[in-house]
């Protein structure tokens, strides 16, 4: 197995939208779809990649606003996972509400994220490659996908390069996402690069010497 990873940033709000493939294979997962699914179901179809499974750092519509659109494009529907108590607040809280902004719902949970599984770039397969780890705060059951193979953790919008995510929204917890941050963040090598929802990629290390707003 050979990974690799591309971002594609997408719609009004600067989303990243990872693809992490299997360059043997040509199996990929996409994570975080975001608004514009055809564009992102296009970039899949130019590169021959065959999608597996869509996975989701946490339930803000910004990030979830593709889901259905995508997983529906198959004839067999791909498989969405998302933590439970993020798709449960994506339901009770529909976020996009509180910006005028309509989107399709999540449709289902099909692979519900626990902290600590592993999982495998085809759900059926038995070679895992990427941790699930819970940073609750910014959104209830945000979790992070970290790769240890390409030294890579898409962080959702827990963490930015000086800053974190917001905190203000219904069901946000400033001092969980401090903690949940230094824990499962900052507990990560040094050199491993955060690829955020939003904006550009930085490191751990930086970020435990330079981020003002979380001291490791």
């Amino acid at each position: 197995m050979r990974l690799a990873y591309e971002t594609l940033t997408i719609g009004p709000m600067g989303n990243n939208v990872y693809f992490l493939v299997d360059e043997d294979t040509q199996e990929c997962v996409i994570i975080d779809p975001s608004f514009l699914p055809e564009t992102q179901l296009d970039l899949i179809k130019e590169n021959g990649w065959k999608l597996r499974q869509i996975w989701i750092t946490h339930g803000h519509f910004d990030h979830t606003a593709g889901a259905k659109a995508i997983s529906e494009a198959f004839d067999t529907p791909i498989p969405i996972a998302i933590h439970p108590e993020s798709f449960k607040s994506a339901k009770e809280i529909p976020s996009g509400g509180m910006f005028g902004v309509r989107i399709d719902e999540i449709p289902r949970v099909d692979i519900p994220l626990v902290h600590g599984m592993w999982l495998g770039i085809d759900p059926q397969s038995d070679e895992k490659v990427v941790e699930v780890r819970d940073v609750s705060g910014h959104n209830p059951g945000s979790v992070i996908f970290y790769c240890p193979e390409l030294k890579v953790a898409m962080v959702g919008d827990a963490i930015f390069k000086d800053s974190i995510g917001r905190t203000d929204l219904p069901g946000s917890n400033h001092h969980l996402l401090l903690k949940n941050i230094r824990e499962q963040i900052y507990s990560l090598p040094e050199d491993t690069v955060l690829l955020p929802g939003h904006m550009g990629a930085t490191t751990v290390g930086y970020e435990k010497r330079f981020n003002p707003f979380v001291r490791g």
